[in-house]
């Protein structure tokens, strides 16, 4: 896997629709029963946060897409989390990918989804994919 791969879409027809995915190295772990130090979940999400605003916000830049949108949120890991552990996992990258697009994650103008596939052995990444219609 290289490391960022980048995909963006334009949709044509009656209603314009953009479409753009990033896939980031990146591994993603459900917080909710870890049992750590306050400064070592500190510093993982500063540095998931750091690395999705470098991929994410460049390239929402680059492609101009902004609310209201759709944001899917895949997990890549050898072994698959359940739904609530899942959310928990996606926390600090959600809360990047709304700061880049400029809103609060708690908004209606952003649909969340969250998603998760079946990685190789020790392949950690995740793919967000952001679409948005044009009126």
């Amino acid at each position: 896997m290289t490391a960022i791969d980048y995909t963006a879409r334009w949709h044509l027809g009656d209603r314009d629709a953009r479409s753009v995915t990033v896939k980031i190295p990146l591994r993603t772990q459900s917080e909710n029963n870890m049992r750590e130090h306050h400064y070592a979940r500190a510093r993982r999400r500063k540095k998931q946060r750091e690395v999705v605003h470098l991929v994410v916000g460049t390239t929402l830049r680059a492609e101009g897409i902004k609310p209201p949108c759709v944001v899917e949120l895949v997990r890549i890991a050898p072994k698959k989390l359940d739904s609530d552990n899942l959310q928990g996992a996606f926390k600090a990258v959600r809360d990047q990918v709304a700061a880049e697009l400029g809103v609060d994650d708690r908004t209606d103008a952003v649909r969340w989804v969250y998603d998760q596939s079946k990685g190789g052995v020790r392949e950690y990444a995740i793919r967000v994919t952001i679409r948005t219609e044009i009126r």
